[in-house]
């Protein structure tokens, strides 16, 4: 079994470590970079570690037949055609879970909107999987939000 405490101590580390990377480095071949502390977090990569964390556990969880996806997942949607997603996890036909890591700092009102508008919208696109059988209807479905 993992050391779970010492691992979501290696993601914080690489969180602040790559934020500041990708903030420093945006722009470098363009020339164009984003305004304020946007350009620390449009690269994608700094939530690496807690996906990577999300995913160990998933696997000493013992899932039967546990396939893991990390990044580049790309499930149906409701509101687009696709969504590509952090972590699907699948067993045999079935999807077990699907998530989507995020961060937030600064621009609270905004970030938080945004978080909100996302909570809403879950429901309706996994209501949809439901009616068009992607995933069933017994399946437990959560949202979960955590700020640090």
């Amino acid at each position: 079994m993992a050391d779970y405490q010492k691992k979501l101590g290696e993601a914080i580390k690489h969180f602040w470590r790559v934020r500041a990377k990708q903030g420093e480095s945006q722009g470098s071949k363009s020339g164009k970079k984003d305004a304020g502390n946007r350009a620390a977090v449009t690269g994608g990569k700094h939530a690496d570690g807690f996906i990577n964390l999300i995913a160990l556990v998933v696997k000493e969880a013992g899932v039967k037949d546990a396939e893991i996806h990390v990044r580049n997942s790309v499930l149906p949607c409701y509101f687009r055609p696709t969504k590509e997603w952090d972590l699907v996890v699948k067993s045999g036909d079935n999807l077990v879970a699907v998530i989507e890591v995020k961060t937030h700092i600064g621009s609270f009102g905004n970030n938080f909107n945004n978080r909100v508008e996302e909570a809403l919208g879950m429901p309706r696109i996994s209501g949809r999987h439901i009616e068009r059988r992607h995933i069933r209807r017994q399946q437990s479905l959560a949202w979960l939000y955590f700020d640090a």
